[in-house]
């Protein structure tokens, strides 16, 4: 029969009640009573049933003996206790489960027909390991502590999930060899303790069906949901208060069962692939990290313990030290933990979502008390140590959070790490009561790279729009003012006052009669008929709110009244029309170039790590810096520079494409031209704390910055023709290696069918302060 949950085992079962029919005739064979008579007339059944003790090997031999079994087993299962007792036969760890009490019955009953019986956290691999290591306690003396809470998690009628502790009485199971068993030595026993995740390893050493499990055990469950939840309790009110080390002993000498194991705790930073104590290290002493900051997992760990902690994030357990330096003495961990006078260990990975939080670390003096077998038992406390470290590490990140948005701004993620160290350090510094200035973020020996989509002609469709507006708005007015002006004062009052006036109420006072209002809104109109110039929105809108309104608003009954303002609305009205069709063109566009940067972006920080900022106006700008100082952790070389350079180029390429396509379906198809600012030598960056940005840092760098600003409006040398076009790509540069580069990426990109093969070169007219630039010019196709 096999009654395993899982298809390998190394026992072969057989099912057999001979235990209790042993009993059944020692109690015939007595005295004449109540007792021996209904032993003889069991007996006198058995007879019949001889599987009963040579073994039963069907389902159908129980369900045929299923009546018999519950009698022989009456004494342990007392009909009395039925309807309290959550019971029935079992084998351990499989699902082979029968003679159920009534409570077992009517809780299967609400779980329904679907429930099949799981125990929580329990593999194939912990089954077959487990068996092994009853054969062991069983035949070899040994005497190893695997026992842990095992739990069913079975749904009552409503859905709710109730937990229940499995306990086995296996007082009536035998454990034999076969002529398959293998004799263990010492030496193999010492192997298996120390490779408790090597499963091919135990299968070779109790290979499959090689042991007989004979007999049956009795599984007695007990509702334990009540101390879940206690759990779950524990779990929030833990801290990192005054003796928390205390107490997290404490629980780990109960699990352990011996008195003076200690845990220690390390955070793992996985960006740096650092270990470090600035976390929990005021809570938890460290037994990896020697001393303070932060050490390089590597330089701490051997290969073999790397390899299991930090990449498969599985337990690494020595069970004795002493022998782990005889076979290899220059163990980097081995030779540490021997100098703190630590035996056994078991280093066991916080691991969150995937993610590696730190290691928890578990220590004994002497051999042999840790080791890859009792560090399964570290799987009933794991949840609730890891949910509790993220805790604290989430706080810490929180508080690192505020410095940076306090004292900086929202940072780029390629030069976050350096902000997160420095604010870390604040934190930490403050701690201990220490004052701490903010060092000056600075990324030296950085390449800038700078772009831009200029909306072309949007200045004058701006004014063009407000011009149609407000004209539209003071012609609207001055019709309306000329019908009330036919109103007389007492019309108006009436109208205001529904022709009763309170005596004593003030009655509305004009500042200016609608004859000097129509005056004023002819002047404007006159004034609108030319080129709007700098303030004329303003000062217009001003007299309008201010001198109008008010005049209007004691006659805000007026339908005619009710229209105007209405039209005055910014959202719908039609007196804002024009403009809200520009800010719409311009937002459009903005967001459809910003969109294509941004996401091109994911694949250029691939190419190598770099700060990127955009910035919107009529159009779309952006600087990038890249370089070794940006990302220390990487090999920089030239060779990303210029990876970096062909993508700005290309991407500038797919967005002025992207806006001739969107050009039919805005409010003012207007154009769009396109630049790149060639800059050859490195900078420095600095983050200024006034403004929460980054600039450019010293003077000589700000020729850089000068160029930016002055290059879009600048013209060909001798000529009146501006260095931009639509629909072409301008790039300025200032020497012949830069003009070489830039080539070759354009004739990659012809290629490619993205630009025309026709190249325009021209010398640049000088600037103010800036002099010899020059610029190649290459039309984008599909743009006709």
């Amino acid at each position: 029969m096999n009654g395993h949950s899982f298809p390998d085992s190394p026992f072969q079962i057989e099912l057999s009640f001979f235990h209790v029919i042993g009993e059944l005739e020692k109690q015939a064979a007595g005295p004449e009573s109540e007792t021996s008579i209904r032993a003889k007339a069991l007996l006198a059944e058995v007879e019949n049933c001889p599987e009963l003790i040579e073994g039963l090997t069907t389902a159908g031999q129980i369900e045929k003996n299923r009546d018999l079994i519950r009698r022989l087993l009456a004494d342990y299962f007392p009909e009395a206790l039925t309807t309290n007792e959550i019971k029935a036969v079992n084998l351990p760890y499989a699902d082979l489960i029968f003679n159920h009490t009534a409570r077992f019955k009517k809780i299967l009953e609400a779980a329904g027909p679907e429930f099949s019986f799981n125990i929580r956290d329990f593999d194939e691999h912990q089954f077959y390991v487990l068996s092994c290591c009853i054969i062991l306690n069983e035949f070899y003396g040994t005497s190893l502590d695997f026992a842990r809470p095992l739990f069913y998690d079975i749904p009552t009628a409503d859905g709710v999930i109730k937990h229940y502790r499995i306990l086995y009485n296996a007082d009536f199971l035998d454990i034999l060899p076969t002529p398959r068993s293998l004799t263990l030595t010492p030496e193999d026993i010492d192997l298996l303790l120390n490779n408790y995740d090597d499963l091919d390893l135990w299968k070779s050493k109790f290979p499959k069906e090689s042991w007989i499990l004979r007999g049956f055990a009795i599984m007695t469950l007990y509702d334990a949901t009540v101390e879940n939840a206690v759990s779950i309790l524990k779990e929030q009110l833990l801290g990192l208060n005054a003796g928390f080390e205390d107490k997290i002993q404490s629980i780990f000498r109960s699990i352990y069962r011996i008195p003076d194991i200690k845990v220690g705790f390390t955070l793992y930073n996985p960006e740096e692939d650092h270990f470090s104590i600035d976390t929990l290290g005021k809570h938890l002493e460290s037994y990896i990290v020697q001393g303070n900051g932060e050490h390089e997992a590597h330089s701490l760990l051997c290969t073999s313990s790397y390899n299991c902690l930090i990449k498969k994030k599985q337990y690494y357990a020595i069970s004795d030290v002493n022998e782990l330096l005889a076979i290899d003495p220059e163990h980097r961990l081995g030779n540490y933990f021997h100098q703190q006078g630590i035996n056994s260990f078991i280093l066991a990975p916080v691991v969150k979502h995937g993610k590696l939080l730190g290691v928890l670390e578990i220590v004994s003096l002497r051999s042999k008390e840790l080791n890859s077998i009792n560090a399964n038992k570290l799987q009933v406390v794991m949840p609730f140590m890891t949910d509790n470290i993220e805790r604290v590490i989430v706080e810490m990140q929180n508080q690192v959070q505020a410095v940076i948005q306090e004292k900086y701004t929202a940072i780029h993620g390629s030069v976050y790490w350096k902000f997160r160290e420095e604010a870390k350090q604040l934190i930490l510094q403050q701690q201990d009561g220490k004052d701490y200035g903010l060092q000056e973020i600075v990324f030296p020996d950085v390449y800038p790279l700078y772009g831009q989509i200029d909306i072309k002609g949007s200045s004058d469709i701006r004014n063009t729009s407000v011009q149609q507006d407000l004209q539209l708005q003071v012609k609207t007015l001055a019709t309306l003012l000329k019908q009330l002006s036919n109103l007389s004062y007492a019309e108006v009052l009436e109208e205001l006052w529904n022709g009763n006036p309170s005596e004593g109420e003030d009655q509305p006072q004009y500042q200016h009669d609608f004859q000097a209002v129509l005056e004023q809104l002819r002047e404007y109109l006159v004034e609108l008929s030319f080129p709007l110039r700098a303030g004329t929105e303003q000062y217009i809108t001003a007299y309008l709110v201010n001198e109008v309104h008010p005049l209007l608003q004691p006659l805000a009954t007026d339908p005619r009244v009710q229209a105007y303002f209405k039209e005055n609305d910014k959202e719908k009205g039609q007196f804002h029309l024009q403009r809200r069709k520009y800010e719409k063109t311009i937002s459009t566009i903005n967001n459809k170039l910003s969109d294509i940067i941004d996401r091109n972006q994911s694949i250029a920080q691939v190419l190598f790590p770099h700060y990127y900022e955009r910035f919107k106006t009529d159009g779309i700008e952006h600087n990038l810096y890249i370089g070794a100082s940006i990302s220390p952790k990487l090999q920089f070389s030239l060779q990303r520079l210029y990876d970096l350079r062909l993508w700005q180029l290309q991407t500038l390429c797919e967005m002025e494409i992207a806006h001739h396509q969107l050009k039919e379906e805005l409010p003012y198809p207007l154009d769009v031209t396109s630049l790149i600012l060639v800059y050859n030598a490195t900078i420095a960056i600095r983050f200024r704390m006034d403004e929460k940005r980054f600039d450019v840092d010293g003077s000589y760098n700000a020729r850089f910055e000068i160029v930016k600003k002055r290059i879009d409006k600048a013209f060909i040398k001798d000529t009146t023709e501006r260095i931009t076009q639509s629909g072409k790509i301008t790039i300025v540069y200032s020497n012949y290696t830069e003009e070489e580069e830039y080539l070759r990426y354009i004739r990659t990109l012809q290629s490619q069918m993205i630009l025309d093969n026709d190249i325009e070169q021209f010398d640049i007219e000088d600037l103010q302060g800036v002099s010899g630039l020059k610029a190649i010019r290459v039309k984008i196709i599909h743009l006709v």
